[in-house]
């Protein structure tokens, strides 16, 4: 049994998909009820990774968890060593963490700190760890959707900076992969796209998608600052406003590990416009 904690994410739901389709059986971790059905193969268990005394029934029997701190999570909860212990004492064996990039790039930036704790953790848990470090997520062009769909218009800062923005569905083929197989233990995959792609080019490939026209409005460092802290605390504001307009030759280099887990490239910003053009429409 494997269990996928934010089975209904970006990453999670490809993962499910992957994992139930090469035949494994998957206890998906949600802190509410899917909106959709789960694939067969695939059971529902609702816990919150910030009270680990939920997340008991889950993985009790497993062999394999997939860790996923996100949301509330990064800002506050357990410490990450009880949500280890409390999988280890369900007989999980195997654990594969989604941390982020800037963690290695940027290993003092504040918005982190808890990524960190939990790599920490899972190293010093005792379980077979694999710990994946992703760049900027292709899907964070989501945020654009509703602007799209109303008035065709992109928003954003640094319109020509290129950064190698990652398919979340490679994510899950990758985790996939190190929760099923031998040779991972130990190892920490950093992942990206093919090729560095600038918010402006995301928007054309996202009028490509839909067959129409839309426009691109570049805002400046204080107008995407006034935005993210509607949403982000203000302390960490600056951080992801530092990688996105003035990145580190680290987080502009296009990585070889998803191509090298999975035997095939990464895939572009063009095919997930593509295939998740409805969002748009």
């Amino acid at each position: 049994m494997i269990v996928v904690t934010g089975a209904t994410g970006n990453v999670g739901r490809p993962l499910v998909a992957a994992l139930t389709a090469a035949g494994e059986r998957v206890t998906a971790v949600t802190r509410s009820t899917p909106s959709h059905d789960l694939p067969d193969g695939a059971r529902h268990v609702r816990a919150d990774l910030a009270d680990p005394s939920t997340l008991g029934a889950a993985v009790t029997g497993a062999d394999a968890l997939f860790l996923l701190p996100a949301g509330e999570l990064l800002a506050g909860g357990a410490p990450a060593a009880e949500v280890l212990e409390v999988a280890r004492s369900g007989g999980v064996r195997r654990v594969t963490l989604l941390s982020s990039q800037v963690t290695g790039t940027r290993p003092q930036a504040p918005a982190h700190g808890r990524l960190r704790e939990f790599e920490e953790a899972v190293r010093s848990s005792g379980l077979d760890w694999t710990i994946l470090r992703p760049g900027g997520f292709a899907s964070n062009a989501y945020a654009w959707a509703e602007t799209v769909r109303t008035r065709r218009t992109v928003h954003a800062p640094f319109a020509e900076v290129p950064l190698p923005v990652v398919d979340p569905a490679d994510i899950g083929e990758v985790a996939a992969a190190t929760l099923r197989e031998e040779g991972h233990a130990g190892q920490t995959y950093e992942l990206t796209g093919p090729v560095g792609v600038t918010p402006r080019a995301q928007a054309q490939e996202i009028a490509g998608a839909l067959g129409e026209e839309v426009r691109f409005v570049e805002l400046s460092r204080e107008q995407a600052r006034e935005h993210m802290a509607r949403f982000m605390p203000e302390p960490v504001v600056e951080g992801p406003l530092d990688i996105l307009g003035e990145p580190l030759p680290s987080e502009q280099r296009v990585a070889p590990d998803v191509e090298k887990l999975l035997g095939r490239p990464a895939g572009s910003f063009t095919a997930w416009a593509t295939r998740n053009a409805a969002a748009f429409r």
